[in-house]
């Protein structure tokens, strides 16, 4: 199949489109195109679409593109699109049901909604569902896999599955399948069932208020990023270090280390390109080792080819 059009995926319901600037799909507003941008209808329409694929197709599921980088040289692949507005978490048998796609503060939100807790702390998780369960997001004391009791997933050939919480090893900012298979690259999450408990919806409500007077005062929210860029070292935290060693306000092109959280890099307006940003990854992550002998471990993903 030639890959360099639209040929050979007529008939299904989703939206593909070539060359997509990456930048307007990730949080830190950077980054070159995908070759392909592919936005499913559903979980069939995305089956669908997979099984047309080639199988050496290099292939990138993205949520909200937070804790993703994309290289400006872009992606010489597909990337799927799982995140729409539209989707809702909703109740099954009494478990949360959402896609992958749903943002991880609308989930909070639903489960307090129904007077579920436990929830709360996704509502400062700035991503989707399926980037959650992927990295075993977390804060606020806790994490995606707390919570979830099975998860759905993809195959390469369009295979859905349904997996026991068992069958995953799962650590702090780490999930990997225990037997076989490879998350990110054989197969993709695109649901999951959570069992939250019932409780005080109105005390969880004023919880998540409280999380996001926090997340206002310490993190700088208003500008593009992409989160925590360094899993906190075991018992240290990587925004001490990285202020410790002088490296806020770091800067290169229009990116730069927030003088509000040493841990977050900013790129106001857009104005840094992916290269900028990388080289304050690395340089930060090179000061810090040289001055602490501490080595920090980014969260976000880099990927893609350079300029």
């Amino acid at each position: 199949m030639d890959m360099s059009d639209a040929s050979g995926f007529e008939g299904l319901r989703g939206e593909l489109k070539l060359a997509a600037p990456m930048a307007r799909y990730t949080t830190w507003r950077a980054g070159g195109p995908a070759a392909r941008l592919y936005v499913p209808a559903d979980l069939d329409d995305l089956a669908a679409f997979l099984r047309r694929l080639p199988s050496k197709e290099p292939l990138l599921f993205v949520g909200l593109g937070s804790n993703l980088l994309v290289r400006d040289g872009g992606f010489r692949g597909t990337v799927v699109l799982t995140h729409a507005a539209a989707k809702r978490p909703e109740l099954l048998l009494g478990r949360i049901y959402a896609d992958a796609g749903v943002a991880c503060p609308k989930l909070a939100r639903f489960a307090a909604l129904n007077n579920l807790v436990g929830a709360e702390f996704l509502a400062g998780v700035p991503g989707s569902i399926g980037g959650a369960l992927a990295m075993n997001a977390g804060c606020y004391g806790g994490e995606t896999w707390d919570i979830v009791e099975r998860a759905m997933t993809i195959d390469r050939a369009g295979a859905l599955r349904s997996r026991e919480k068992t069958e995953f090893d799962i650590g702090y900012r780490h999930c990997a399948l225990r037997a076989g298979g490879r998350l990110g690259e054989d197969e993709w999450f695109v649901a999951a069932y959570f069992k939250v408990p019932e409780g005080d919806g109105e005390a969880a409500r004023r919880k998540m208020k409280e999380f996001l007077a926090r997340r206002i005062a310490e993190q700088p929210l208003q500008l593009p990023n992409a989160g925590s860029v360094f899993r906190n070292p075991i018992g240290e935290h990587a925004a001490r270090l990285i202020e410790s060693c002088g490296l806020k306000g770091l800067a290169r092109g229009g990116a730069r280390v927030s003088e509000k959280h040493a841990n977050f890099i900013v790129n106001p307006k857009g104005a840094g390109t992916a290269a900028d940003i990388e080289w304050l990854i690395e340089t930060v992550r090179a000061k810090v080792l040289e001055k602490t002998g501490v080595e920090l471990q980014p969260e976000v993903r880099i990927v893609g080819e350079a300029a």
